[in-house]
């Protein structure tokens, strides 16, 4: 796979080519397709590789086959939620000792946390103490998960393993103080070297305008073309395909993606808009976080 380092924050003229509006880190581009939060890459991740699996089958026959993959998204979705900002304000507050900014300036940082409170970083934070008193709990409730098992829900890494290690990780670069916490969930230590151990494959470094290149050089797939499973109509606006539309998050990451709705399935949104730079593209987005509005707007920029 290739990655592009997009700017820290706005402006983001080259991302915006791509998405029509949405900012927030990552997203993953197939040509001209465009698939905007992890849960949705997980998604189609598992549709092009299945194996190994990302959501994991209970063993045996019958009813509960499904149970443990219904677990696992369950359990990933309050991970990205819940646990991301129990995290987030944790380590912001006077026990994490502040966000970690890597050793940028103070003007660096300043203009990095002016540009979160734009997109609505500041509307789920709570007081710092109220979050370490949860962030503490869930620690040691996902130790316990670990006491019996290397992984959260068996012995494989799962979409649930991956959604928990994102806002942990910060764990592994807080100071004595912090760290000293961990050595009271010594399974969930372990198991952060594990998650770390993985790394990130075959990885090749490109440059965004080389990213709207390989966009303005090909064609959106067919909708249903194997990367995203559903591709039945599923009204529930009762906006028809076809129409001018915007899609926001309900909460962080607030600027809209316009364009012309050819998607609405029982998981996701597609949207197809044109770009001078990288031409037709189809922009794509789970439902679960996502809102949906009518648009007078046209689907040009």
């Amino acid at each position: 796979w290739k990655s592009v380092i997009v700017p820290s924050f706005s402006p983001k003229p080259d991302v915006v080519a791509l998405t029509g509006g949405y900012r927030k880190t990552p997203f993953l581009q197939i040509g001209a397709d465009i698939y905007c939060d992890t849960a949705l890459i997980c998604d189609v991740l598992e549709h092009l590789q299945p194996l190994p699996s990302l959501y994991p089958q209970a063993s045996g026959e019958g009813e509960g086959q499904g149970q443990t993959t219904a677990l696992a998204r369950t359990l990933g979705q309050w991970a990205d939620s819940t646990l991301f900002w129990a995290a987030v304000t944790y380590n912001r507050g006077p026990k994490g000792t502040g966000l970690n900014f890597g050793g940028a300036s103070a003007e660096l940082a300043r203009a990095l946390f002016e540009d979160r409170k734009a997109m609505g970083f500041d509307i789920e934070w709570v007081r710092p103490a109220d979050a370490a008193t949860a962030y503490q709990s869930y620690v040691q409730r996902l130790s316990d998960m670990l006491d019996s098992q290397p992984y959260l829900l068996g012995k494989q890494p799962c979409i649930a393993d991956f959604s928990a290690f994102h806002p942990l990780w910060m764990l592994n670069i807080r100071p004595p103080a912090v760290l000293d916490r961990l050595q009271l969930t010594p399974a969930l230590v372990g198991w952060l070297e594990r998650m770390q151990a993985i790394g990130h494959g075959r990885v090749e470094k490109l440059d965004s305008a080389q990213a709207i290149a390989v966009a303005a050089n090909a064609q959106p797939a067919a909708l249903g073309q194997g990367r995203l499973k559903d591709v039945d109509f599923h009204d529930e606006h009762g906006i028809a395909l076809g129409s001018n539309v915007t899609i926001t998050a309900e909460s962080f990451g607030l600027e809209p993606s316009q364009g012309v709705l050819v998607a609405a399935t029982r998981s996701h949104y597609s949207l197809s808009r044109v770009d001078r730079r990288a031409g037709t593209v189809h922009v794509h987005f789970p439902r679960i976080g996502y809102l949906l509005k009518r648009s007078d707007g046209r689907a040009l920029p």
